[in-house]
């Protein structure tokens, strides 16, 4: 980082002020480097949220909220999504280059030679109640993972990170699988060596043992696809969480357990599912027909309805991610003849009134990526509780990728945020007789 521009921070009660360099991005702001500012003042920023502050200079991926753009190394995530696969997309992630032929078989077949998770793995998993959260039981899994692979826990060892990246990529589809199985009853699906990646996740996820299953290159595609357009999304509160995890130097398995954990949040990782639930609801109460009076409410600001799966807190135009998985959208329903379910219909009458509405279109509350990825899911057979761990399935390289990158920052440090202390001062215990 060059800093050849430096701001001046002044005080209107005469202390001297102080000069901080700017560093500049290849694009996007450019950034106030305070590291000395308590040294040379005192004093501490103050910014919940972290909103305005840039915790660590990345290469993954990068975010313009306003033009409606993401790019994963550069990538625009338009041209990945139809060029590429999803272990391309993690190969380029993980390596700041997209492979080759051989690059790429090479990658392809260390992964699939870890899909298999330890046998002691379901009895880990058949502690859990069959009703219980599959994110809960995915945090616990993944977490789990550190007492099964201790040969590769050192995340300041470059092999032990990079055979640990693999594992976890590998058995997160098998483990989201296993989480499913479990919770309706039936039998665990070993991996298949000789299928993709997200054709792999779908037998494991619908294969039984009474009949062949048959894949639908449609619906393969459409996961991959998810797959993809959620493989990372810049310094979220998730990464953020694995990154600050993994500064105090813990194992990989526990820091993206942790990441698992934050993801499970319904104002991130859970927008999808809350987006279904909410059409479900007005199913519920009407379907089609109640969509007005629905609309009517979420535009009260007396209401406490919300609109689910519309707008983004990045995004200020259209999520780009959105585009692509509405064309998989219609692809999918098109595929399994569901365009008159009533379900669906619903959904695309709401998707309508959003992108038509002068009040939806004026604050740019347009459908987001969650609102179709939860359509196509629903639309597949995945069941609603089930989204977030696909979520955190697809996720989990661009965690790891954000962790080997701040692991190999020189200036990487353990996290430590400061705080504005409004509390009591200083103060005596009296005796209990004098309280």
């Amino acid at each position: 980082m060059t800093a050849e521009i430096k701001a001046t921070l002044s005080f209107s009660d005469g202390s001297p002020s102080v000069e901080f360099p700017v560093h500049k991005g290849t694009v996007g702001p450019d950034v106030i480097d305070i590291r000395t500012l308590y040294g040379k003042t005192g004093k501490f920023t103050y910014d919940p949220g972290f909103l305005s502050t840039a915790a660590c200079n990345s290469k993954i991926t990068y975010i313009d909220g306003d033009k409606g753009e993401l790019l994963y190394r550069g990538y625009p995530i338009e041209q990945l999504a139809v060029n590429c696969d999803f272990l391309e997309t993690c190969y380029l992630l993980l390596n700041g280059e997209l492979p080759n032929v051989t690059e790429k078989a090479a990658f392809v077949k260390q992964v699939t030679t870890h899909t298999m998770v330890h046998e002691q793995m379901q009895f880990f998993l058949r502690g859990f109640r069959r009703d219980a959260h599959p994110m809960a039981v995915m945090t616990g899994l993944v977490g789990g993972l550190s007492a099964f692979y201790p040969d590769s826990m050192n995340t300041a060892d470059a092999k032990e990170r990079e055979i640990s990246a693999i594992r976890l990529i590998a058995k997160m589809p098998t483990m989201v699988a296993m989480a499913y199985k479990y919770s309706i009853g039936q039998p665990f699906v070993h991996p298949r060596n000789d299928l993709s990646y997200s054709a792999n996740f779908m037998r494991m996820m619908f294969a039984n043992p009474c009949e062949e299953y048959e894949l639908n290159d449609v619906l393969v595609r459409a996961m991959d696809r998810i797959f993809i357009l959620h493989a990372d999304h810049e310094q979220n509160a998730s990464t953020s969480t694995v990154r600050l995890c993994a500064s105090s130097g813990t194992n990989p398995f526990a820091a993206i357990a942790a990441g698992v954990a934050c993801l499970w949040g319904p104002a991130h990782g859970g927008a999808n599912e809350a987006c279904l639930n909410m059409l479900s609801d007005i199913q519920a109460e009407g379907g089609v027909e109640k969509i007005g009076e629905f609309i009517t409410k979420v535009k009260d600001k007396n209401s406490s309805v919300r609109l689910m799966g519309f707008g983004h807190r990045v995004y200020k135009n259209y999520d780009p991610r959105a585009k692509l998985m509405r064309e998989t959208c219609h692809e999918v329903l098109n595929a399994l003849g569901l365009q008159d379910d009533p379900m669906f219909k619903l959904a695309m009458a709401l998707e309508k009134i959003a992108l038509e509405d002068d009040y939806f279109v004026q604050r740019k509350l347009y459908p987001n990526v969650d609102f179709y990825s939860g359509i196509v899911q629903k639309a597949i057979g995945i069941p609603v509780p089930l989204f977030t761990a696909i979520f955190a399935l697809a996720r989990t390289v661009g965690w790891i990728a954000q962790l080997n990158e701040m692991i190999s920052d020189p200036e990487y440090k353990i996290g430590r945020p400061r705080q504005l202390f409004v509390g009591s001062e200083s103060r005596n215990v009296k005796p209990l007789d004098q309280r």
